[in-house]
């Protein structure tokens, strides 16, 4: 999904250059050939998980900057934030989901509050213990499945 200065044209009408966004820096991992490689990725964070996040559970986030949908959605071309750096990737389906979570802020606008426009809050429980790996297929064989005594759905 392309998206222009025109939000109305991506599907996105309610929606304007004005509103909100945060933007997070996500410690992440890719799998390629059996090795783990570490990446940073710019992911929008919806107001939910930033309201968990805030509470304290543990995050790949390292630093979350609060921003205008407008300064990172110009043209068909995301738009780099300034305090993150260089070497960050934008996460897949990056335009898609920065007007969804645009759009969760509209709908809580109290979330907000959390982190004004123009500020980047670092302090989160950031943890890569349990490794968000991108690629990963998830492969389900019938040694997977839990057995069940034949009694269990009788009537004893």
């Amino acid at each position: 999904m392309t998206t222009t200065s025109n939000y109305a044209a991506n599907h996105a009408a309610d929606l304007s250059p004005d509103d909100y966004i945060l933007l997070g820096l996500a410690t992440c991992f890719i799998k390629v050939d059996g090795e783990v490689s570490q990446v940073q990725v710019i992911e929008p964070i919806p107001s939910a998980a930033l309201e968990a996040i805030i509470k304290g559970i543990p995050t790949s986030y390292e630093l979350a900057t609060a921003t205008q949908l407008g300064a990172v959605l110009q043209g068909d071309q995301p738009q780099l934030p300034e305090n993150f750096p260089a070497s960050v990737q934008f996460c897949d389906d990056f335009a898609f989901r920065a007007t969804a979570a645009a759009r969760t802020y509209k709908s809580r606008p109290e979330a907000q509050s959390h982190i004004p426009i123009g500020s980047t809050k670092s302090d989160f429980n950031f943890s890569i213990e349990r490794k968000r790996v991108l690629n990963s297929d998830r492969i389900v064989k019938a040694e997977d499945n839990v057995k069940q005594h034949a009694y269990t759905h009788q009537v004893l």
